[in-house]
């Protein structure tokens, strides 16, 4: 993206270049500091890597466009969050229909400990839930975000991102028990 500055006095040209580089120096900062947060996000609810790609993108050029509007860092991480959720279930909608759960494949995520089968069949009934559902049990367990701190986030009161919070977990330890029997861990379930 090229800009040309035209302004009659050179004291004032320097000035609008310095404005637009400390602007883009900003942004470029924001980016490398949160695309792991914002790409993770749209990777465990896409379950799609170039989906997650381009719905990363997406949510870093409306941050570039937004940038002025942000008071601060929490403003920020609050917004990417937000807006990574949003435009993921977006992108859900508009390809409800385009792939069967079997045809996606799985995130590449980095290596956690643990047993890497529970991981691999927990992922894949989280990414079987609607949405919304899979957006809230993401930012809990994957973000480590406290509810009050979701509601903050989405813009939701309080009660209802507990309330989905605990039906999505019902519905994941249904799929559970039907899938492959017993119970989800106790620590899981207990954590809303």
């Amino acid at each position: 993206m090229a800009y040309k500055l035209i302004f009659l006095h050179p004291a004032a040209r320097r000035f609008a270049y310095y404005m637009l580089m400390t602007d883009v120096l900003e942004f470029h900062a924001m980016m490398r500091k949160y695309q792991a947060m914002v790409f993770s996000i749209a990777c465990h609810l896409l379950n799609n890597r170039a989906a997650a790609e381009d719905v990363a993108q997406d949510v870093f050029l409306q941050l570039y466009r937004a940038l002025p509007e942000l008071e601060s860092e929490t403003h920020v991480k609050a917004w990417l969050c937000k807006v990574s959720g949003h435009r993921c279930i977006d992108y859900l909608r508009r390809r409800r229909n385009d792939l069967a759960l079997d045809e996606i494949p799985e995130p590449a995520a980095d290596k956690q400990a643990g047993d890497p089968v529970l991981s691999s069949r927990l992922r894949r009934l989280v990414a079987s839930l609607p949405p919304k559902a899979r957006l809230v049990i993401t930012l809990r367990y994957q973000e480590e975000l406290e509810p009050e701190e979701i509601a903050r986030t989405l813009g939701w009161r309080l009660n209802t991102v507990k309330s989905l919070l605990r039906r999505s977990l019902k519905m994941l330890n249904k799929k559970w028990v039907l899938a492959f029997g017993g119970c989800l861990e106790k620590r899981i379930y207990d954590k809303p």
